[in-house]
Protein backbone atom coordinates (compact mmCIF):
# COMPACT_ATOMS: atom_id res chain seq x y z
CA UNK A 1 0.00 0.00 0.00
CA UNK A 2 1.25 3.77 -0.93
CA UNK A 3 1.02 6.40 1.82
CA UNK A 4 0.18 9.59 0.29
CA UNK A 5 2.36 12.82 2.42
CA UNK A 6 0.71 15.79 3.33
CA UNK A 7 2.10 18.19 1.15
CA UNK A 8 1.49 20.05 -2.30
CA UNK A 9 1.91 18.17 -5.57
CA UNK A 10 5.68 18.96 -7.48
CA UNK A 11 5.06 20.99 -10.51
CA UNK A 12 7.83 20.56 -12.74
CA UNK A 13 9.18 19.58 -16.45
CA UNK A 14 10.60 15.80 -14.89
CA UNK A 15 7.60 15.18 -12.76
CA UNK A 16 4.32 14.06 -14.18
CA UNK A 17 1.39 16.98 -13.35
CA UNK A 18 0.25 16.71 -10.17
CA UNK A 19 2.95 13.92 -8.88
CA UNK A 20 3.53 13.71 -5.21
CA UNK A 21 5.71 11.90 -3.09
CA UNK A 22 4.82 8.57 -1.59
CA UNK A 23 5.63 6.26 0.61
CA UNK A 24 6.22 2.96 -0.68
CA UNK A 25 7.93 1.00 2.26
CA UNK A 26 8.85 2.24 5.88
CA UNK A 27 10.27 -0.86 6.84
CA UNK A 28 13.84 0.55 6.92
CA UNK A 29 14.63 1.17 3.83
CA UNK A 30 18.21 3.83 3.91
CA UNK A 31 20.18 2.68 0.50
CA UNK A 32 20.71 0.73 -2.48
CA UNK A 33 16.95 0.60 -4.25
CA UNK A 34 17.05 -1.27 -7.01
CA UNK A 35 14.82 -2.55 -9.57
CA UNK A 36 14.88 -6.41 -10.96
CA UNK A 37 12.68 -5.63 -13.81
CA UNK A 38 10.16 -8.42 -12.41
CA UNK A 39 7.76 -5.84 -10.67
CA UNK A 40 10.32 -6.04 -7.61
CA UNK A 41 12.15 -3.16 -5.84
CA UNK A 42 15.41 -4.51 -3.79
CA UNK A 43 16.50 -2.04 -0.90
CA UNK A 44 18.95 -2.21 2.09
CA UNK A 45 18.32 -1.27 5.90
CA UNK A 46 18.85 -2.29 9.40
CA UNK A 47 21.68 -4.73 8.23
CA UNK A 48 19.43 -6.49 5.86
CA UNK A 49 17.75 -7.08 2.24
CA UNK A 50 14.55 -6.04 1.30
CA UNK A 51 12.07 -7.01 -1.69
CA UNK A 52 9.44 -4.63 -2.29
CA UNK A 53 6.77 -6.83 -4.19
CA UNK A 54 4.48 -4.76 -6.61
CA UNK A 55 1.59 -5.55 -4.22
CA UNK A 56 3.08 -2.95 -1.83
CA UNK A 57 4.34 -5.65 0.47
CA UNK A 58 8.06 -5.93 1.84
CA UNK A 59 9.79 -9.02 2.78
CA UNK A 60 13.31 -9.64 3.96
CA UNK A 61 15.11 -11.07 1.23
CA UNK A 62 18.45 -11.82 3.19
CA UNK A 63 18.61 -11.30 6.83
CA UNK A 64 22.20 -10.87 7.13
CA UNK A 65 23.52 -8.64 4.15
CA UNK A 66 27.26 -7.72 5.78
CA UNK A 67 25.88 -4.10 6.25
CA UNK A 68 24.91 -4.20 2.34
CA UNK A 69 24.91 -0.79 1.00
CA UNK A 70 24.28 -0.61 -2.92
CA UNK A 71 22.91 -3.08 -5.25
CA UNK A 72 22.42 -4.07 -8.83
CA UNK A 73 21.43 -6.68 -10.96
CA UNK A 74 23.76 -7.53 -13.15
CA UNK A 75 22.85 -8.67 -17.28
CA UNK A 76 21.48 -12.20 -16.54
CA UNK A 77 19.40 -11.59 -13.05
CA UNK A 78 22.33 -11.70 -10.67
CA UNK A 79 22.59 -9.57 -7.41
CA UNK A 80 25.46 -7.82 -6.83
CA UNK A 81 26.11 -6.09 -3.20
CA UNK A 82 28.39 -4.15 -1.75
CA UNK A 83 29.10 -5.44 1.67
CA UNK A 84 30.28 -2.03 3.52
CA UNK A 85 30.26 -4.34 7.08
CA UNK A 86 32.27 -7.34 5.28
CA UNK A 87 34.02 -5.18 3.41
CA UNK A 88 33.77 -6.69 0.16
CA UNK A 89 31.73 -6.90 -2.92
CA UNK A 90 29.80 -10.04 -3.73
CA UNK A 91 27.55 -11.97 -6.33
CA UNK A 92 24.46 -14.32 -5.48
CA UNK A 93 23.93 -17.14 -8.10
CA UNK A 94 20.59 -18.34 -8.65
CA UNK A 95 21.22 -21.33 -6.40
CA UNK A 96 21.84 -18.33 -3.77
CA UNK A 97 25.57 -19.02 -3.01
CA UNK A 98 27.72 -16.02 -3.05
CA UNK A 99 31.00 -15.44 -4.84
CA UNK A 100 33.12 -13.05 -3.67
CA UNK A 101 34.39 -10.80 -6.74
CA UNK A 102 36.68 -8.25 -4.43
CA UNK A 103 37.47 -8.27 -1.07
CA UNK A 104 41.17 -6.69 -0.44
CA UNK A 105 43.43 -4.89 -3.19
CA UNK A 106 47.43 -5.03 -3.24
CA UNK A 107 46.58 -7.30 -0.38
CA UNK A 108 45.06 -4.77 1.81
CA UNK A 109 40.94 -5.09 2.49
CA UNK A 110 39.16 -2.07 1.36
CA UNK A 111 37.93 0.35 3.42
CA UNK A 112 33.89 -0.41 2.63
CA UNK A 113 32.45 -0.77 -0.66
CA UNK A 114 29.64 2.14 -1.44
CA UNK A 115 28.11 1.49 -4.73
CA UNK A 116 28.63 0.32 -8.00
CA UNK A 117 27.86 0.14 -11.32
CA UNK A 118 28.30 -2.19 -14.31
CA UNK A 119 29.40 -1.52 -18.04
CA UNK A 120 28.18 -3.01 -21.33
CA UNK A 121 31.30 -5.52 -21.17
CA UNK A 122 30.11 -6.45 -17.79
CA UNK A 123 32.41 -4.64 -15.94
CA UNK A 124 31.74 -3.69 -12.51
CA UNK A 125 33.08 -0.30 -10.98
CA UNK A 126 32.06 0.51 -7.16
CA UNK A 127 33.38 2.87 -4.54
CA UNK A 128 35.29 2.23 -1.47
CA UNK A 129 34.98 5.30 1.07
CA UNK A 130 34.92 5.22 4.67
CA UNK A 131 32.58 6.70 6.95
CA UNK A 132 32.68 6.88 10.56
CA UNK A 133 35.45 5.24 12.10
CA UNK A 134 38.35 4.87 10.57
CA UNK A 135 40.58 3.17 13.03
CA UNK A 136 40.23 -0.23 11.19
CA UNK A 137 40.97 0.79 7.57
CA UNK A 138 44.00 -0.88 5.89
CA UNK A 139 44.30 1.73 3.14
CA UNK A 140 44.54 5.53 3.00
CA UNK A 141 43.37 5.77 -0.29
CA UNK A 142 39.29 6.22 -0.66
CA UNK A 143 39.65 5.06 -4.17
CA UNK A 144 37.09 3.97 -7.49
CA UNK A 145 37.81 0.32 -8.37
CA UNK A 146 36.73 -1.49 -11.19
CA UNK A 147 36.11 -5.56 -11.46
CA UNK A 148 36.65 -7.76 -14.59
CA UNK A 149 36.17 -11.22 -12.91
CA UNK A 150 36.29 -12.77 -9.57
CA UNK A 151 39.32 -11.53 -7.90
CA UNK A 152 40.64 -9.40 -10.82
CA UNK A 153 40.51 -5.94 -9.72
CA UNK A 154 42.10 -2.21 -10.59
CA UNK A 155 41.98 0.96 -9.08
CA UNK A 156 40.79 3.30 -11.63
CA UNK A 157 40.64 6.72 -9.07
CA UNK A 158 42.73 7.49 -6.63
CA UNK A 159 42.96 10.58 -3.94
CA UNK A 160 44.63 12.81 -6.59
CA UNK A 161 41.44 13.14 -8.55
CA UNK A 162 38.70 11.53 -5.80
CA UNK A 163 38.26 12.29 -2.41
CA UNK A 164 35.35 10.41 -0.67
CA UNK A 165 34.00 8.90 -3.80
CA UNK A 166 30.16 7.58 -2.85
CA UNK A 167 27.38 7.03 -6.02
CA UNK A 168 28.73 6.01 -9.01
CA UNK A 169 27.52 5.91 -13.30
CA UNK A 170 28.73 4.39 -16.10
CA UNK A 171 26.72 6.63 -19.02
CA UNK A 172 25.26 4.69 -21.81
CA UNK A 173 28.22 3.46 -24.50
CA UNK A 174 30.64 2.92 -21.43
CA UNK A 175 31.32 6.62 -22.57
CA UNK A 176 31.42 8.65 -18.98
CA UNK A 177 31.89 7.56 -15.14
CA UNK A 178 30.02 9.95 -13.17
CA UNK A 179 31.44 9.68 -9.43
CA UNK A 180 29.89 11.27 -6.26
CA UNK A 181 32.41 13.00 -4.52
CA UNK A 182 30.94 13.30 -1.07
CA UNK A 183 33.55 14.29 2.11
CA UNK A 184 31.03 15.37 4.56
CA UNK A 185 33.00 14.69 8.18
CA UNK A 186 35.33 17.50 6.98
CA UNK A 187 34.26 21.62 6.60
CA UNK A 188 35.73 22.80 3.01
CA UNK A 189 36.33 19.26 1.55
CA UNK A 190 34.54 17.67 -1.47
CA UNK A 191 30.53 17.67 -2.12
CA UNK A 192 30.91 17.76 -5.56
CA UNK A 193 29.66 15.52 -8.82
CA UNK A 194 32.50 14.82 -11.18
CA UNK A 195 32.33 13.26 -14.70
CA UNK A 196 35.51 11.07 -16.37
CA UNK A 197 36.03 10.07 -19.75
CA UNK A 198 36.70 6.57 -20.00
CA UNK A 199 38.35 4.73 -22.13
CA UNK A 200 37.66 1.41 -24.09
CA UNK A 201 39.65 -0.94 -21.70
CA UNK A 202 37.93 0.38 -18.92
CA UNK A 203 40.36 2.62 -17.66
CA UNK A 204 39.66 6.62 -17.00
CA UNK A 205 41.08 9.46 -18.97
CA UNK A 206 42.59 11.23 -15.44
CA UNK A 207 42.46 14.59 -17.50
CA UNK A 208 39.50 14.29 -18.41
CA UNK A 209 37.88 15.31 -15.12
CA UNK A 210 34.61 17.99 -15.57
CA UNK A 211 33.05 19.20 -12.71
CA UNK A 212 29.30 18.91 -12.93
CA UNK A 213 27.42 20.10 -9.81
CA UNK A 214 28.71 21.07 -6.38
CA UNK A 215 26.90 21.62 -3.19
CA UNK A 216 28.97 23.45 -1.58
CA UNK A 217 28.67 23.84 2.27
CA UNK A 218 26.33 21.36 2.38
CA UNK A 219 25.56 18.03 2.10
CA UNK A 220 27.13 16.22 -0.99
CA UNK A 221 25.88 14.46 -3.68
CA UNK A 222 24.97 10.35 -2.90
CA UNK A 223 23.82 7.84 -5.23
CA UNK A 224 22.39 8.97 -8.45
CA UNK A 225 20.44 7.38 -11.70
CA UNK A 226 20.10 8.76 -15.55
CA UNK A 227 17.10 9.03 -17.02
CA UNK A 228 16.61 8.08 -20.92
CA UNK A 229 17.26 11.57 -22.00
CA UNK A 230 20.62 11.92 -20.43
CA UNK A 231 19.48 13.64 -17.46
CA UNK A 232 20.96 13.12 -13.90
CA UNK A 233 18.65 12.03 -10.62
CA UNK A 234 21.19 13.05 -7.67
CA UNK A 235 20.23 12.68 -4.46
CA UNK A 236 21.78 15.22 -1.82
CA UNK A 237 21.67 18.25 0.46
CA UNK A 238 19.76 18.51 3.99
CA UNK A 239 16.61 19.16 5.29
CA UNK A 240 18.27 20.07 8.51
CA UNK A 241 21.85 21.33 9.14
CA UNK A 242 24.44 19.26 10.64
CA UNK A 243 26.88 21.76 12.40
CA UNK A 244 29.77 22.24 12.25
CA UNK A 245 30.07 20.01 8.74
CA UNK A 246 27.42 20.52 7.15
CA UNK A 247 24.73 23.39 6.50
CA UNK A 248 21.46 23.12 4.40
CA UNK A 249 21.87 25.44 2.22
CA UNK A 250 21.08 22.93 -0.36
CA UNK A 251 18.20 21.24 1.03
CA UNK A 252 17.42 17.50 0.82
CA UNK A 253 16.44 15.86 -1.74
CA UNK A 254 16.55 14.69 -5.94
CA UNK A 255 18.50 17.31 -7.74
CA UNK A 256 17.46 16.56 -11.42
CA UNK A 257 20.48 17.91 -13.63
CA UNK A 258 21.43 18.11 -17.35
CA UNK A 259 24.31 16.70 -18.68
CA UNK A 260 25.92 19.77 -18.26
CA UNK A 261 24.74 20.10 -14.75
CA UNK A 262 22.12 22.73 -14.94
CA UNK A 263 19.56 22.27 -12.01
CA UNK A 264 16.49 21.41 -14.27
CA UNK A 265 13.96 20.74 -11.12
CA UNK A 266 14.34 19.33 -7.28
CA UNK A 267 12.30 16.75 -6.04
CA UNK A 268 12.12 17.37 -2.42
CA UNK A 269 12.33 14.99 0.76
CA UNK A 270 10.85 15.36 4.06
CA UNK A 271 13.38 13.14 5.88
CA UNK A 272 17.49 13.17 6.43
CA UNK A 273 19.56 11.76 4.70
CA UNK A 274 18.16 11.44 1.07
CA UNK A 275 20.82 8.62 0.10
CA UNK A 276 19.89 6.93 -3.19
CA UNK A 277 17.29 6.65 -6.67
CA UNK A 278 16.50 4.42 -8.82
CA UNK A 279 13.73 3.99 -11.27
CA UNK A 280 11.20 1.07 -11.18
CA UNK A 281 7.38 0.02 -12.32
CA UNK A 282 6.42 -1.74 -15.53
CA UNK A 283 7.29 1.19 -17.62
CA UNK A 284 10.29 2.36 -15.73
CA UNK A 285 8.95 5.80 -14.80
CA UNK A 286 8.77 5.63 -11.76
CA UNK A 287 11.41 7.34 -9.30
CA UNK A 288 12.35 5.36 -6.33
CA UNK A 289 14.48 7.38 -3.22
CA UNK A 290 15.70 6.05 -0.16
CA UNK A 291 15.64 8.80 2.96
CA UNK A 292 15.18 8.40 6.55
CA UNK A 293 14.54 4.73 6.58
CA UNK A 294 11.69 5.31 4.25
CA UNK A 295 11.40 4.30 0.14
CA UNK A 296 9.37 6.76 -1.26
CA UNK A 297 8.21 7.28 -5.11
CA UNK A 298 7.14 9.51 -7.48
CA UNK A 299 6.28 9.34 -10.50
CA UNK A 300 8.20 11.30 -13.18
CA UNK A 301 7.59 11.75 -17.76
CA UNK A 302 10.82 10.14 -19.00
CA UNK A 303 11.51 6.34 -18.06
CA UNK A 304 15.06 5.16 -16.59
CA UNK A 305 17.91 4.46 -18.64
CA UNK A 306 18.04 1.26 -19.67
CA UNK A 307 21.17 -0.66 -17.71
CA UNK A 308 24.35 -1.03 -20.06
Amino acid sequence: MLFLIAAMAIAGVITEDGAKLLKASEAGGSEGPVWDGKGNLYFTGKGRIFKLHSSGQTQVFRESSGGANGLLFDKQGRLIVCEAANRRVTRTEPDGTITVLAESFEGRKFNSPNDLSIDSKGRIYFTDPRYGSRDSMEMTVEGVYRIDAPGQVTRVLGRDLVDRPNGILVSPRDRYLYVADNNNNNPGAARKLWRFNLRPDGSVNERSRKLIHDWGDSRGPDGLEMDAKGRLFVAGGLSQSHPPHETNTKKGGVYVLSPEGKLLEFIPVPLDEVTNVAFGGADMRTLYVSAGGTIWSIRVRTPGLKPN
